[in-house]
């Protein structure tokens, strides 16, 4: 690295560290601003630890204002105080000097993908399970009155739920066969509890059942019992009940307790879904069309977020060189420019649904849409 370089750069960590923390702090202090009246007692570690295990997601979000922020307050102060005048009339072009950004932009644009598709899915996991089973002591009586998909065809419902024994009362699972879809199999249980990815229910009564035997329920003649009988028996194959009132029944489920809550819990989910789950349905044969749109839509989502590192560095330098006089102005330029790429973002994910065929124009819009400014601007300069 020549001094050139290395001079940059020590002028742009400082404001790129300030920033990732000024935004990161602010963040955190939302989520607990907004949670506060839940979290009456809970001990300090704890608080800590919930509000770690959101740091991933949060800084996915502030790096792209942190790398407006950089760029804008460094070369504002190189442009200010003459000293890109005087690097450039040694015969060292803009893109010369500016080389270290691009490099440092890359980086974290790579930090930032590591921790989209690899690191918040699963903390944003571990986010939710903490808070409603440790901190708030609620755990899944969020569930109660609710159907809830737990994969693998099967569904819960829940008619109370006990947080001191972190038991599940009266329940009811349904399970379909993906093949013929009238037949089943519903579960009954007064009781029981889920950990991991496993139900172990009690005071059970599991029925097989086929709709499709019942319709032929009113062709069998009253005047043959045994006829009656048979059609009877079926429409429900086998009926299982505890062969002592103690004994309980396990059942393996295609969501973990965890990712239950970070599903169901709140009005919006928690963004549990990585690199590896996503591509599963995109490869997945049985996914329907509407499930691969939706992963296509995520997974996109994904990275243009942290390409738009490297497309906000390259939009914010012109505007740092022609405006970047002050701190204060600097601060506001960056706002600025944030404020109208998250703007862009986000109108791009709403039009995303609505371009079913190629969904990724939407969610890339931003990205091109600031890239472009940043070069018509750098050209005009």
């Amino acid at each position: 690295m020549t001094r050139l370089s290395r001079y940059v750069t020590q002028e742009l960590w400082p404001p790129l560290l300030a920033g990732a923390l000024l935004f990161t702090a602010i963040l955190s202090f939302g989520y607990f601003f907004i949670s506060s009246q839940w979290l009456t007692g809970v001990p300090i570690g704890l608080i800590a630890r919930w509000i770690g295990y959101q740091m991933p997601d949060t800084l996915v979000k502030v790096l792209p204002m942190a790398v407006v922020l950089m760029t804008v307050v460094a070369f504002g102060r190189l442009a200010t105080e003459r000293e890109l005048v005087a690097v450039q009339s040694g015969g060292i072009s803009l893109g010369r000097v500016a080389r270290p950004v691009w490099v440092t932009a890359a980086l974290v644009t790579a930090l930032s993908i590591w921790l989209s598709l690899w690191v918040a899915p699963r903390a944003n996991i571990e986010t939710r399970g903490l808070y409603w089973d440790v901190l708030t002591g609620a755990g899944l009586s969020q569930l109660v009155g609710k159907t809830v998909d737990l994969g693998n065809n099967l569904t819960l419902s829940l008619g109370s739920y006990d947080g001191a024994k972190r038991e599940l009362q009266r329940i009811r699972l349904e399970q379909w066969s993906a093949d013929a879809p009238k037949q089943g199999r519903i579960i009954f249980a007064d009781a029981g509890t889920f950990e991991n990815n496993r139900l172990t229910l009690r005071g059970y009564s599991v029925y097989s059942v086929d709709y499709a035997a019942a319709a032929q329920l009113s062709k069998v003649s009253e005047t043959d019992p045994q006829a009656f009988r048979e059609a009877v028996q079926a429409v429900f194959p086998s009926v299982i009940l505890p062969p002592q009132p103690s004994d309980t029944l396990a059942i393996d489920t295609g969501l973990s307790r965890k990712k239950t809550l970070a599903t169901y819990a709140d009005a919006i989910g928690a963004d549990g879904e990585g690199w590896a789950e996503l591509v599963a349905v995109l490869t997945d044969k049985n996914a329907t069309a509407a499930e691969r749109r939706t992963a296509r839509v995520n997974l996109n989502r994904k990275l243009a977020l942290p390409f738009g590192n490297l497309v906000l560095a390259l939009a914010a330098l012109p505007f740092a060189l022609r405006y970047g006089r002050t701190l204060g102005v600097s601060l506001g330029l960056a706002l600025m420019i944030a404020v109208g790429y998250y703007l862009v973002f986000f109108l791009g994910l709403t039009l995303a649904p609505l371009l079913p065929g190629l969904p990724e124009v939407g969610v890339w819009l931003a990205n091109v849409v600031f890239a472009g400014l940043g070069l018509g601007l750098l050209r005009r300069g």
